[in-house]
This record gives structure tokens, C-alpha cells and sequence, in this order.
């Protein structure tokens, strides 16, 4: 390809409203442009990369077993209601009714349209087990769309479902789409982590999600150095340690009611009454399936909802407004505390711990000090019920966790029955029972890949591209255009380049040489070779990597052979790479 043919609109100036790193560089260039909020066009070089990642996704995917099929974006929302997650989606959902007041979704995901294909389709247990996938455009409605084509409304997507008869099926399937996903990250040639999460609104018991470390990225990991335990801050664990409560005082004194005139918050109170936020707790009331019940938190710290939703062993969480909060504690919300709660409690581990503590006092205008856990109120329900931050101790080895920014690029659930029970997607065993089919649910954003790789990889330059994913794998810049000799070299260069399998750029723009270098560092090819006059002269032709500070020369009469065998070398490191992760991966997962 011809840069002077190739469309490449670069940009000198970094975009105003362009934050992101991936957001600057695939604007400046020249990959993406914007079309509205939320929207954005791939240009033919990002289109490239984009294509790269699309194949990279349905091999593996392929290999793994899976079958590849299409579904309809738009899905009638009768399907929605049908499985139960209209409400749970909320306003992410995008809607709309056609001429004839049809009403209908853009689809975020597939699950609803894959369950209702299967349960037509999959009558016997002789057809399971099947993992069906697709690659497609999604829709959701982002309130607040940014960092370019990390967060957009409308995404590319690979979503796959598996099917099982048995739970031993289940997780043969769901292994094998983990394994999947790791070849496709590491074939892909960008960092990830591998880490617990929730489930959301896909539901679910079981997930893990796949990370690329990003100081953009707007997903908190919570790891351990120690040992390979690694959580979204949604699902993060927090061990015991060796703390234990205290032993109460026969003797202590009573807890003291303090009036705390228009103090609702735990900065107003505390300043108020001179303490620590960490001396207080607050009392926080949820709806679990539509009833209300308690959670109590310290002061500084902040509730999980999941870890909540799991201790009432709730199916659903939701805030209730404040009527119904005080209506069931008889208290508005501020003054909220656990003495004389009417509704079921469930205590952080933390609160437990302490020896006295600042609550409300169920009547308004009102907190207690002194109040002690344990006496005051009952400890029937403790448990680990906060989000985990940096220095808490490690649910496996009890080592100080730490706290980092990640983009999440794929996902991974069991499913269980949630969707097949609500839809009907049964199977008859081989004694004949209805069972409902047991579900898996694999997501990948494609964009987001995109997007991560160049968080991972720029410097102050522009893009680095793994070689996997760069539009073209070698830029050949011939500087002097009107010679013979120069042009011969570097079309020759070309042609067996191409014939090895590679994608060659030849810069043939009547630019300065420090254009077409900005340039090529900019757009992020991994090798640069330029030719000239001279270098031939001198029997050199010039060669540097992106990730190189200094360019290298090779001989000019076996340059075709040399530079193959850089890239054949960089692309075996790669593999190897792979291959030493898949079996780190086996050891720690007992495999």
C-alpha cells in the first residue's frame, strides 16, 4: 500500500476534548473520527486494527469450539420482560417503537435472543453441550459517553452463550472460553490481569473478568502481591486478619443521646461532636427482593451493595426513597442507627471490631455515643460487607492488598438457570425429565481492545503497536523518490515482505524525512525502514523498531533476509510469551 493511496488524515494538534490517551492518539492518527457523542467512524488504517483484533477473536473462538452465528440488534421487548431484566437494565437500554407501535430494544447483549433460539432449537440432552457466538454492533444508551471508543453508545462486540446439560458441563464450557480469551489477549500482544468480579445486570454466580492495567482505566482492581488473588473492587474480598473484638465491659457506661440539630451526614456529625469518622458508623437501608433491611458500615467506609445483596441472600437490591425508609425504622434518613432496629441487621466485620461507636438515634436531630457493639445491638449477622480499598488484608494469604486502574476488555459468567428458567429453555434428560438448560455468558468488547492496546502502548510519540495489531507491520520510507535505485530496493523489499505474510506501508509522500519519522511514530507501525542515496551507497539500508530509542543498519544486499528474521524473531517471542502465561495460568489453577 501506498501512503499517498491509503487515506491516513493525521493530526499535528491534540483535540481539545480528547482526554484519553487512546482517545488523543487514534484521533491524531487518523483511525477514528467522531460523528456524535458516543458515535465514532473507522477510518481505513483504524479499520485495520480493528479487523486484526476481529480475526484474532473468531480463530480462537473457532478453535475453542464455539459456532459462530448473527442475531437481530433489534429484539422485540417482549423478550426483556419475558427473562425479567426490563427493570434491572434500566435506562442503559435503548428503546424504540416502530411505525406500527411495535415496541423494541437495541440490544446491549444476546442473552434473551440466544435462550429463545435454543429453546426452540435444543430439545435433547444428545445436543448438548453448544457454545454460540457472534460479532456484532451493540447499543446502549451511555448517560455520559467518553474517553473515545473506550465508552461509546453504539460498540462492536463478540458475544458468546454456552448451553450444558450439567454442571460438569458448565464448567468444561466455561474453561474453555477462559482459555480462549487468554489466547486471544496474549495473541493480541497487550497486558491484562485476570480478576473476580460480579456478575451485574447479566446475573449469575460465578465470573472473572479480563483487565488491561490503565491509570484512564475506570475500573478499580484490588490485588495482592503476594499471591495471585485479584477482585474488581465490586467483588473484592476482605480477609479477617487477627483482630478480635474486644471484651465487653460489665462496667461501661450507658450510650449518651446527643442532640445533633440538622447533622445528617458523617462529616457534619463527626465535626460536630469532634471525632474520628472512624469511631462513627452509619446505618444504611436497602430493598432485597422489596424488603427492607440494614446494613451498618463504618463511618469511613463504603458499603458493597453485592456483598449486601449476597448476606440477605436477596435476588435483587434496590435504595428505597425516603418515606419508605422511614416508615420501616421510623426515623429519616441521617439519624438512622441500629439500637431498638425493627428490621434484619447485618453488621460489617469492622463495626464489630470496634469498642464503642457513634450512631444515629432514630429520632431526628439525634445521635448516641458511646453505643457498644455487641450490647447495644445484636451481632447475629457479620460479615465482610464493604468495598475493599489499598492496605486491607488479603482473603487468601492475609498479606496488604493494592489498588489499581484497569479497562476491562472481556468477561466471563456462569450463567446458571436464570435466563432458561425465565424464558423456558428446557431439555429432557436420559430419563426423560424437563430440565432447564444451564447457561454460560462470554463477552468481549472489541473497540475496547482497540482502545486498551494503545493505552498500554504510546509514549510521547504516538502509538506502539503490538505487532499483532498494527495496520501495517513495516513502514519502508524511500527518501529520495525520483532514483532508480531507492525506489527498486525498497519495491523489492516490498514484494517479499508481502510474500512472507507481512503488511507493508511505503511512504512515497514527497515529504521531508522528519515528517514521514513523525509520522510513522505517531500511527505506531512496529518497523521502520527507511533508503536512501547514501545509506546505498554505502551498501546500508536503515532499520528501527518503535519501541527502539536508536535506529540500527543492516546490509543493503541481504536486507530482505534480515529484516524478516527481526520480525520472525519478534513474532516467536510472542508465542513464547503465550506459552510460558498458558502454563503459569495451569500451575495456578491446579491444572
Amino acid at each position: 500500500m501506498r501512503w499517498s493511496k491509503a487515506l491516513i488524515p493525521t493530526l499535528k494538534e491534540t483535540p481539545a476534548d480528547a482526554v484519553a490517551p487512546s482517545h488523543q492518539l487514534l484521533l491524531r492518527a487518523g483511525m477514528v473520527r467522531q460523528l456524535g457523542a458516543g458515535a465514532y467512524s473507522y477510518l481505513p488504517i483504524g479499520f485495520r486494527v480493528l479487523h486484526k483484533v476481529v480475526q484474532i477473536v473468531r480463530e480462537e473462538m473457532d478453535a475453542a469450539g464455539a459456532l459462530e452465528l448473527l442475531m437481530p440488534a433489534l429484539q422485540p421487548i417482549e423478550l426483556w420482560k419475558e427473562s425479567g431484566r426490563y427493570e434491572t437494565f434500566g435506562d442503559l437500554l435503548m428503546q424504540l417503537k416502530t411505525s406500527s407501535a411495535q415496541h423494541f430494544a437495541l440490544g446491549p447483549t444476546h442473552e434473551e435472543v440466544c435462550t429463545d433460539i435454543v429453546r426452540d432449537l435444543i430439545r435433547s440432552y444428545k445436543q448438548l453441550p453448544v457454545t454460540l457466538y457472534q460479532i456484532q454492533t451493540k447499543f446502549r444508551d451511555e448517560p455520559r459517553p467518553r474517553f473515545g471508543i473506550l465508552r461509546t453508545r453504539e460498540f462492536i462486540m463478540k458475544d458468546a452463550y454456552s448451553f450444558d446439560a450439567d454442571i460438569e458441563q458448565l464448567n468444561a464450557s466455561y474453561d474453555a472460553m477462559y482459555e480462549a480469551y487468554c489466547r486471544i489477549f496474549d495473541r493480541c500482544g497487550i497486558p491484562y490481569a485476570i480478576v473476580e468480579a460480579e456478575s451485574g445486570p447479566i446475573g449469575g454466580d460465578s465470573s472473572h473478568e479480563f483487565m488491561v492495567p490503565s491509570s484512564t482505566g475506570e475500573d478499580t482492581i484490588i490485588q495482592c502481591p503476594a499471591c495471585s488473588y485479584a477482585a474488581n473492587k465490586e467483588r473484592a474480598e476482605i480477609g479477617a486478619g487477627t483482630a478480635t473484638a474486644p471484651p465487653i465491659d460489665p462496667a461501661a457506661p450507658a450510650f449518651e443521646a446527643v442532640e445533633t440539630p440538622n447533622r445528617r451526614t458523617i462529616e457534619e456529625v463527626c465535626d460536630f461532636l469532634k471525632v474520628e469518622k472512624a469511631s462513627s458508623a452509619k446505618l444504611l437501608v436497602f430493598l432485597a427482593d422489596g424488603k427492607p433491611v440494614a446494613v451498618l458500615i463504618r463511618g469511613d467506609h463504603e458499603a458493597n451493595e453485592a456483598k449486601v445483596r449476597r448476606a440477605f441472600g436477596a435476588s435483587s437490591l434496590t435504595q428505597p426513597d425516603a418515606a419508605t425508609v422511614e416508615k420501616a425504622t421510623g426515623a429519616p434518613i441521617g439519624f438512622l442507627g441500629p439500637v431498638d432496629l425493627k428490621i434484619p441487621l447485618a453488621v460489617d466485620r469492622s463495626v464489630a471490631l470496634m469498642p464503642s461507636v457513634v450512631v444515629g438515634g432514630n429520632k431526628i436531630d439525634v445521635h448516641l455515643k458511646g453505643v457498644i457493639p455487641g450490647r447495644d445491638f445484636a451481632l447475629d449477622k457479620v460479615l465482610d460487607l464493604r468495598d475493599a480499598v489499598a492496605g486491607d488484608p488479603c482473603p487468601r494469604c492475609g498479606e496488604k492488598m493494592v489498588e489499581n486502574q484497569g479497562i476491562e476488555v472481556g468477561h466471563v459468567f456462569k450463567l446458571g438457570t436464570k435466563y432458561s428458567k425465565a424464558m423456558g429453555a428446557h431439555f429432557l434428560d436420559d430419563k426423560g425429565h424437563e430440565i432447564a438448560v444451564i447457561m454460560g455468558c462470554y463477552g468481549i468488547g472489541v473497540n475496547r481492545i482497540v482502545a486498551a492496546a494503545v493505552e498500554a502502548g504510546h509514549d510521547a510519540n504516538g502509538i506502539i503497536w503490538p505487532l499483532a495489531l498494527a495496520p501495517y507491520h513495516v513502514l519502508i520510507a524511500p527518501l529520495q523518490l525520483t532514483n532508480p535505485a531507492v525506489m527498486e530496493a525498497a519495491e523489492t523489499l516490498e514484494t517479499s515482505l508481502q510474500a512472507a505474510g507481512y503488511d507493508v506501508l511505503v511512504d512515497d509522500r514527497d515529504q521531508r524525512p522528519g515528517v514521514k519519522f513523525k509520522d510513522a511514530d505517531l500511527i505506531g507501525i512496529p518497523l521502520r525502514v527507511v533508503i536512501s542515496e547514501r545509506g546505498l551507497k554505502d551498501g546500508t539500508i536503515e532499520v528501527k523498531w518503535r519501541t527502539d530509542a536508536t535506529a540500527h543498519n543492516i546490509s543493503a544486499a541481504t536486507a530482505n533476509e534480515a529484516i524478516l528474521a527481526e520480525l520472525e524473531t519478534t513474532r516467536k517471542g510472542m508465542e513464547t510469551l503465550a506459552s510460558e502465561r498458558k502454563i503459569s495460568r495451569s500451575a495456578s489453577r491446579g491444572k
